[in-house]
């Protein structure tokens, strides 16, 4: 970055010495032009334009050389010859710029376990479950992960409270220094207001909000369908995403025993909720409390809408576009 720095200095200062000269150049010529006959002037005129014009071409080829040489320095030094350098940038990246901080939301069967871990290796950032945090902030016995576990123990539900200081732990965390992705947090707008809240403190706020949608009578099909690789959260579908050792009892059904993860061969599972009279619940308590979230970011001109009752290519297509700088 110096480099380039120094490089479009110089260049500026090359130019503006360039620009003089030219300008002495053609006022010499005028009055040259003036005080000699036509035909004098012209031939002194021409030479004059002439050598300006090869100047102007001399200074663009030495600007490109120069741009070429630094930009192959630059990419040598972060890339090739100094890993010290290349970790000062992202170090400088990670506390000077804002952190990319995302909320994926849909209903269920939406595809947020497919898209979400495409956009994990797209940007370099985690996708974070609060299902997942809570049972590791358990597992690992901090203050926060013990106060769950004892209303956990004692049969009540984790407080909002608790919920955002175990998100403030695990934001704080290295792999969470260039941003993350949050899913299934917020669930209400009170969380939405405290989530915002603890981000204020960290000197940072939500910049996108993604949302699948998928019209309520399409999600019985994909709920129903749906297994997964409960370790890795892999998600396969019995018509749209089959693991390869699926096989069909004669009424075409799925043999469960059959159901297997390709990258592993452990046996795959379906959720106990992911079931139609289930569905009917889970999506009244999307959109009575989680849509309007949506209402609670769109001032703030971050909410992208993504047409997810497609084709995974043009769902993905559309998260590209919406991941883009002003996507909408």
């Amino acid at each position: 970055m110096l480099t380039n720095t120094l490089l479009r200095t110089s260049t500026r200062r090359i130019l503006s010495t360039a620009s003089s000269q030219s300008k002495r150049a053609s006022s010499s010529a005028r009055q040259a032009f003036k005080q000699s006959s036509e035909q004098e002037a012209g031939r002194n005129f021409i030479p004059t334009m002439a050598a300006a014009t090869m100047g102007c071409f001399g200074l663009m080829s030495l600007m490109e050389h120069n741009e070429t040489n630094s930009n192959n320095s630059t990419a040598q030094c972060l890339f090739g010859r100094s890993n010290t350098q290349a970790k000062e940038v992202e170090d400088k990246f990670a506390m000077y710029w804002p952190r990319n901080i995302m909320i994926l939301f849909g209903p269920p069967g939406a595809g947020k376990g497919t898209h979400g871990p495409k956009i994990e290796d797209l940007l370099g950032i985690p996708q974070l479950s609060t299902g997942d945090m809570l049972r590791a902030a358990v597992a690992a016995k901090t203050d926060v992960g013990l106060k769950a576990a004892a209303v956990m123990k004692a049969g009540g539900l984790v407080s909002d409270d608790i919920v955002i200081g175990i998100i403030r732990d695990r934001i704080r965390e290295p792999d969470c220094k260039f941003g993350f992705i949050l899913d299934g947090f917020p669930r209400t707008s009170v969380q939405a207001q405290e989530l915002d809240k603890m981000l204020a403190e960290e000197g940072a706020c939500v910049t996108k909000v993604v949302e699948l949608q998928v019209p309520d009578e399409v999600l019985e099909e994909r709920i129903c369908g749906r297994w997964i690789h409960k370790k890795s959260g892999r998600s396969y579908h019995v018509k749209y995403a089959p693991p390869k050792t699926m096989k069909k009892d004669g009424e075409g059904k799925p043999i469960p025993e059959s159901m297997k993860d390709d990258e592993t061969g452990e046996p795959l599972m379906q959720r106990p909720d992911d079931t139609a009279s289930a569905l009917v619940k889970r999506l009244k308590g999307y959109h009575g409390e989680t849509v309007p979230i949506l209402e609670h970011y769109k001032p703030n001109g971050i909410v992208s809408e993504v047409n997810a009752n497609q084709g995974m290519d043009g769902v993905w297509g559309e998260v590209l576009e919406s991941l883009k700088r002003g996507g909408k």
